[in-house]
């Protein structure tokens, strides 16, 4: 008696084996195990060159080769608006105010210290209020001093016609020796103590080497391959502190090729430059079809990074570069280096 129960008990156990083998592999086979998509990567840093007398002509014959590069793997527009009057002071006043010449109020070429500083907020402002983001800005030209308001979330290095020594190459030099410092565990100065998050670099080289020898001059040519050049510089120090692969990069100019940043222009029409996205969360190969204004750049600069843009700002973000929905980032929160 005994013994049968043992066996049919036994019997019992491995058919409920059986079973339940049986209906874990059908239900593997109808119901797979979801993956989880990779997440869309994030942009740690910003970097913004600011250029003078380019356009798309000045890509031709292959002087500009990463500039051309970023074109092809980024979302562009040629014909951006600028402002009025159409000089470097006022135009670059309008892209870091995010406002128009008659709202900030900045109509004068040259550094005037009786002025002062802007009264507006500037995008770097708002960075560090949306989201405790530093910047460091590098200008090539005294009139700038303008806008080299001091903040604690600032770092102004400048350099200009006034120093004879200042070109492309001093500029990146300036970068990298900044890039040395960030990076030694000591910060840079009193202000910032890592790697902004936001670098803006100024290189009018080619605008004054064009207004000055002329724009079909071979001086003018090999100013855009210097201009090329410190980009690419710039670009290789981001590479060789392992943050590229979280870097968005923006370019846009002061002035179009043939137009002189430094003179007000006799037609009185509203200029048009061009305005480049690239990098991460940018469309690759994109023509943005959008009305784009170069006082836009400020809030795409905080879109980017996953900040709001501020109501009292005109500059509106150009959502139509990027690849996905705004995700927004934690309010005051630093990114780790």
């Amino acid at each position: 008696m005994w013994y049968s129960r043992i066996v049919l008990i036994g019997v019992a156990l491995a058919l409920f084996v059986l079973e339940t083998a049986s209906a874990t592999s059908k239900s593997s086979r109808t119901s797979p195990v979801p993956v989880t998509p990779p997440s869309a990567p994030l942009t740690e840093h910003v970097i913004l060159f600011v250029l003078e007398g380019f356009s798309h002509r000045s890509l031709a014959g292959g002087t500009m080769p990463t500039l051309s590069r970023l074109v092809k793997e980024g979302s562009v527009t040629w014909s951006a608006t600028s402002v009025k009057p159409a000089l470097r002071l006022p135009t670059m006043a309008s892209l870091i105010t995010g406002m128009p010449v008659e709202k900030h109020g900045i109509t004068w070429n040259v550094f005037e210290f009786s002025r002062g500083y802007p009264r507006a907020p500037s995008v770097f402002d708002y960075l560090d209020l949306s989201g405790g983001r530093d910047s460091a800005i590098f200008f090539m030209d005294e009139a700038l001093y303008q806008l080299a308001r001091p903040e604690p979330y600032t770092d102004y290095q400048m350099c200009g016609p006034l120093k004879p020594e200042c070109n492309p190459d001093r500029v990146v030099s300036y970068i990298r020796q900044y890039f040395k410092k960030a990076t030694s565990g000591h910060g840079y100065g009193h202000a910032i103590l890592s790697l902004p998050h936001f670098l803006v670099v100024h290189l009018p080289e080619a605008g004054r080497v064009g207004a000055a020898r002329g724009w079909e001059s071979k001086e003018y040519r090999e100013a855009l391959r210097v201009v090329d050049k410190a980009m690419t510089s710039v670009l290789d120090l981001y590479k060789e502190e392992g943050l590229l692969k979280r870097t968005t990069i923006f370019v846009t100019s002061l002035s179009e090729e043939g137009r002189d940043a430094n003179q007000k222009e006799a037609d009185g029409v509203t200029p048009v430059v061009p305005w480049i996205a690239s990098g991460v969360g940018i469309k690759q190969g994109h023509a943005i079809h959008q009305p784009v204004s170069i006082i836009d750049t400020g809030a795409t600069v905080m879109r980017s990074l996953g900040l709001e843009t501020h109501t009292e700002w005109e500059s509106r973000s150009v959502e139509e570069i990027f690849q996905s929905a705004f995700v927004p980032a934690e309010p005051n929160s630093t990114i780790p280096q």
